[in-house]
């Protein structure tokens, strides 16, 4: 069924709110199609916490082959800490130290474009496997948000948690209102729930979420042998910017 612009994100103009009570209430689990326009109009008054990340030129495509990334990058991945799933910790170059991986940022633990990124890159990783390449995803928020994101999608990768998002900043993942709710995303959402996946907003509306807004965009890499060999980069420019699988597997299993 064809669902007009209009009805998703609608033409009047809106004011950027300075209220710090900026969130909707929580919506019941496993809306339909019909929470999304919604959902939309009513986050429309919301106010972004935080400033758009600068973004430098070397990586402003949306994915660009590399041989390696700066010293300054790399040390800074060598400091953040991610957390597997029983919540042992270690420094987030570590997952590509001594192999290659395909590793994906989701925006968050319950966004719907992100549960359908998962499905898109786990269907190749018979591919992924054949090359020795591993699969990682990695999300902002918590251990026990990583959990209940690996138990609800039966994701086939690793599944690591980021609660500083330090690894977001260290490779210049753009945040933003702006990047959030925009036309492209809003039909990628729809057309993710007319395939059949949803929202998890008791994940959405956490505390781990909110307080960051929820504006995080992710990206997808891949990296390794080697901290600070990062041979391909996509940045996602907005919510589900996913990039084309061919071009993830030519950068790490051709």
């Amino acid at each position: 069924m064809a669902v007009p612009l209009s009805t998703i994100f609608p033409s009047n103009n809106f004011k950027l709110s300075k209220s710090p009570n900026i969130f909707p209430k929580l919506p019941p689990s496993n809306h339909d199609l019909a929470v999304i326009p919604n959902l939309i109009n009513r986050t429309a008054n919301l106010s972004s916490p935080r400033t758009p990340t600068a973004i430098s030129p070397i990586y402003a495509s949306p994915g660009i082959a590399s041989s390696s990334t700066s010293e300054d990058t790399a040390s800074l991945l060598d400091r953040v800490q991610v957390f597997d799933l029983n919540g042992n910790g270690l420094p987030v170059s570590d997952l590509w130290r001594d192999r290659k991986a395909v590793v994906a940022f989701a925006r968050h633990f319950g966004c719907v474009l992100c549960r359908k990124r998962a499905d898109y890159l786990a269907a190749k990783k018979d591919v992924m496997d054949a090359a020795d390449v591993a699969l990682v995803l990695i999300g902002p928020g918590s251990v026990d948000q990583a959990k209940a994101f690996s138990e609800q999608t039966k994701f086939k990768g690793e599944v690591y948690a980021d609660p500083s998002h330090s690894s977001y900043e260290a490779l210049r993942f753009i945040s933003g209102f702006s990047t959030t709710f925009t036309p492209g995303a809003g039909l990628k959402i729809i057309e993710a729930y007319m395939e059949g996946y949803r929202q998890d907003w008791g994940l959405s509306f956490e505390k781990d979420t909110r307080t960051r807004g929820g504006w995080q965009q992710g990206g997808i890499i891949v990296a390794g042998p080697g901290k600070s060999n990062i041979s391909y980069i996509h940045r996602d420019k907005e919510a589900g910017d996913d990039p084309a699988i061919e071009d993830i597997l030519q950068a790490c299993c051709s």
